[in-house]
C-alpha cells in the first residue's frame, strides 16, 4: 500500500517514546487444529490475568470461542499506564510444546497462536472517510440476555481500501460496538500509516504476527522442560503455570533488560 492511500497531513506521534493508556490485544489461534484454540485460550487468560495483577482494565470487544475452552480468535482493549511499553515485545507467533488434552497417546504436540498489540490512537490521528466504511450489523449471541439475542447490537466494519475487517459484540449497545469497532480499525490504519511514513523500516502487522506457522516464533512454552524461551531475547524462565498465570513481569523484565541493555 503506497501513500497515497492516506493524507498527507496526518502526523503520526512516535509511539516508541509514549506511554500510551490503552492497547488492542489480538490473539489467533494458529497452526495445530484444536490444541492452537486450547493455547489462545492460554494466552488470553495469561494477559487477562497479567493485566489484574497491574491494575489495568481488560474488556473483551470479540471473540469467536470453541466448545474446548479456547478461542479461534480474541480481541480485547488493555486500559492502563504504560500497557504499549509492557506489552509491545509481545507481538509475533508464540509456540507450546505439550501433551495436549485432546491426546490420548500421549505424544507431545507442537501449536501455535499469533499475537498483535496495537496502540489505540485517538480519531484525529487518522483520518478516516466514512465513505471508504461498510458497516453491517446482527445479533451479539451468548450471554446477556434479551438485549444481546433480539437486538442486532453486533457491528461489523469492513474498510474497502485496506480489506480490514474488524468487529465487537461485547457492549451492550449497537453505538458502543461501533465506537469500540472503529477504535480497533483506527489502531490497525496507523499502524499501516506508521510503516508508510515513518523513517524508520517497521514490520508490518502481517510480518509482526507471521502465518502462525510452526516454524515463526518469537516463544517457545516447552511444558516437558518447564521452560519458556524467547528466542529474541535469549530470555529464559522456568515454572510455566505460574506465567501462564498471570505472573508475566518475570520474564518481561528479562527482556527489558536484554533490550536496554
Amino acid at each position: 500500500m503506497g501513500k497515497s492511500d492516506f493524507p498527507e497531513e496526518v502526523r503520526l506521534p512516535d509511539i516508541e517514546n509514549r506511554m500510551l493508556q490503552k492497547v488492542i490485544l489480538e490473539i489467533r489461534a494458529g497452526a495445530g487444529g484444536d490444541e492452537a484454540t486450547i493455547f489462545a485460550g492460554d494466552l488470553g487468560r495469561m494477559y487477562q490475568r497479567y493485566a489484574a495483577l497491574k491494575g489495568w482494565g481488560f474488556a473483551v470487544l470479540d471473540k469467536n470461542e470453541t466448545s474446548l475452552s479456547g478461542f479461534k480468535s480474541l480481541v480485547a482493549e488493555v486500559k492502563g499506564e504504560g500497557t504499549y511499553d509492557a506489552l509491545k515485545h509481545e507481538s509475533g507467533v508464540h509456540r507450546v510444546q505439550r501433551v495436549p488434552k485432546t491426546e490420548k497417546a500421549g505424544r507431545i504436540h507442537t501449536s501455535t497462536a499469533s499475537v498483535a498489540v496495537l496502540p489505540i490512537v485517538e480519531a484525529k490521528e487518522v483520518i478516516i472517510n466514512q465513505g471508504d466504511l461498510e458497516v453491517s450489523f446482527s445479533r451479539a449471541g451468548g450471554p446477556g440476555g434479551q438485549n444481546v439475542n433480539k437486538v442486532e447490537t453486533a457491528v461489523r466494519i469492513l474498510h474497502k481500501p485496506t480489506g480490514i475487517v474488524v468487529s465487537c459484540r461485547e457492549e451492550r449497545s449497537q453505538h458502543a460496538n461501533r465506537e469500540k469497532a472503529l477504535e480497533v480499525l483506527r489502531a490497525k490504519l496507523y499502524e499501516i500509516q506508521n510503516e508508510a511514513t515513518s523513517d524508520k523500516v517497521q514490520a508490518t502487522r502481517r510480518e509482526q504476527v507471521g502465518s502462525a506457522d510452526r516454524s515463526e516464533k518469537i516463544r517457545t512454552y516447552n511444558f516437558p522442560d518447564d521452560r519458556i524461551t524467547d528466542h529474541r531475547f535469549g530470555a529464559k524462565v522456568h515454572n510455566i503455570e505460574k506465567v501462564l498465570d498471570g505472573d508475566l513481569d518475570v520474564l518481561l523484565k528479562k527482556i527489558s533488560k536484554q533490550v536496554n541493555a
